[in-house]
């Protein structure tokens, strides 16, 4: 018997209305998907897919309009604790201090205060931030604001770890070094549970265990990849990962 997905996209459509003149616009269409616990799943699909869409809805910050989204069973209906996003812009506190922004999570789940500072000072070691934890994000580069939000999100022990292209705003050197220090962070968390969203093809086959990639609006899984070569990966001369990279690239310039 197989055991449960931690998480299931199952039918799922959304349609939004537009407040000038009532139309409605379909962002996805039966789309379905089930991520198991511990999977580093990826979803991949041009501008206007629905990407951030699916993320939202599995998030719980908005309801699908036909379909259902359940995590550990258990159907989603509000935003939680147990679903951590990190957002592409960061979305730090800008009037709390680095160590403050990780602790807020904590704070908010009423953690008691000793053990708090033990949660966060284990975070600021393990993202690479010690040193810089009386920062204000004004104070921080881009890619350490990132760390930041990436630490907030892992030291309130969620179920799943969303993020809405959380490295897409990085030059393309500081993507490909965030790349490699978000897969040292996550070893570190015995295989968390990892919901990412991205454009890059080269970031997919970098990072997933799956990659699933979409249509042109109105979103539709035209495809899943799942990846069995160990990381880091020689993503430019392993035969496979080349394989399914030109198989990528095919079905995204279709797509768009």
């Amino acid at each position: 018997m197989n055991p449960q997905p931690m998480l299931e996209v199952r039918d799922v459509s959304k349609r939004f209305v537009a407040v000038k003149n009532s139309e409605s616009v379909v962002a996805l269409e039966h789309v379905s998907f089930t991520v198991d616990r511990g999977e580093f799943f990826v979803i991949l699909g041009p501008s206007g897919s629905g990407k951030t869409t699916i993320l939202n809805l599995i998030a719980g910050f908005e309801q699908p309009s036909s379909g259902a989204v359940t995590v550990n069973g258990l159907p989603v209906s509000s935003p939680s604790w147990q679903r951590a996003v990190v957002f592409q812009e960061h979305a730090l506190f800008p009037w709390l201090t680095a160590w403050e922004n990780i602790e807020f999570g904590l704070k908010m789940k009423d953690v008691p205060p000793g053990k708090r500072v033990a949660i966060v000072r284990e975070y600021i070691d393990v993202v690479g931030l010690k040193g810089f934890e009386n920062k204000y994000p004004k104070e921080l580069s881009g890619g350490m604001k990132q760390r930041v939000g990436i630490a907030r999100a892992l030291a309130v022990d969620s179920d799943i770890v969303i993020m809405d292209e959380p490295l897409g705003s990085l030059d393309a050197q500081t993507r490909s070094e965030m790349q490699d220090e978000l897969l040292r962070i996550l070893q570190h968390e015995k295989k968390k549970t990892v919901l990412l969203v991205t454009h890059s093809i080269e970031e997919a086959l970098k990072l997933a265990d799956v990659i699933l990639v979409l249509s042109a609006r109105p979103g539709t899984v035209k495809k899943t990849f799942r990846l069995v070569q160990p990381r880091p990966r020689e993503i430019l001369r392993d035969p496979e990962i080349i394989r399914v990279n030109v198989e990528l690239h095919e079905l995204l310039h279709k797509a768009s």
